[in-house]
Parts: structure tokens; sequence; C-alpha cells
């Protein structure tokens, strides 16, 4: 699983902080290379965080799908990040990609898990509530 991935991981290795918002600008410019360039460098981390939420067996099944519609989220966050984000007392602060998009991902793939187990009738609304 994944091993296609694996290679785009090698080829585009993490970026660096000033790199990552020079990109950004650019593909908030409109530059579709820097838009794509910051979603494959950002893939590896993408395929970690849904490793490390999904439960093995749901991961050989529904891996692929999980995976193919985080890059989706990749491209949907990069218009939504903010350059100018400032903390609460109005200091800049630039915040990794990572950081803004690590609680996206997972949620990404726990709400596809539950929707797949509605949908095949195997989701318990009682037990769930009982769990959080």
């Amino acid at each position: 699983m994944w091993e296609n991935y694996r290679a785009v991981v090698r080829r585009y290795p993490k970026l660096s902080l000033a790199e990552e918002r020079r990109k950004i600008r650019k593909a908030k410019a409109g530059s579709k290379a820097a838009r794509d360039e910051l979603v494959l460098s950002h893939i590896g981390f993408v395929m970690w965080r849904i490793q490390t939420k999904i439960f093995p067996e749901y991961l050989k099944r529904h891996g692929d799908d999980i995976l193919s519609a985080a890059i989706m989220v990749l491209y949907q966050k990069i218009q939504t990040y903010n350059l100018n984000y400032r903390d609460r007392k109005g200091v800049r602060k630039p915040v990794k990609f990572v950081s803004y998009i690590w609680k996206r991902i997972d949620g990404l793939a726990i709400d596809y898990i539950k929707r797949e187990k509605r949908a095949t009738g195997s989701y318990d609304a009682k037990a769930q509530k009982i769990l959080v």
C-alpha cells in the first residue's frame, strides 16, 4: 500500500518554514507548480497521520481512499492558510503548515471510517456516546 507515494516522499523532502511560506505565497497568487510542490512535500506527513489514527484493518481496506481525500484537503487548506497570523497579543507567529493541517487530517480519517461503518450498518451510536 502507498508504494507510489513513498517514492514521492523521497523525491520531495520536508521544507523549511521560510521555503514553505514562500511556496504558500506563490500558490495563493496562482502558481500551480508551487501548490503542487507544497502538497507533494507534505504527503509523508499525511501518510504518517493516517497510519497513527486508523486501525490497520481499516487502513488496508480504506487507506488509499483516505489518502486521496487528504490530498484534496491539502489543496483546500493552502487557500485558507493565514500567512499573517498573529496571536492574541498581536504578535506575529509564523505557523508551520503541518501544524495548521494535522487536526483536519485526523478528523478526515476518523470521519471516513465512521461513514463507512454507518454505511455497512456496523456503527453503534450508543456505544460511540459511551466512549466519548
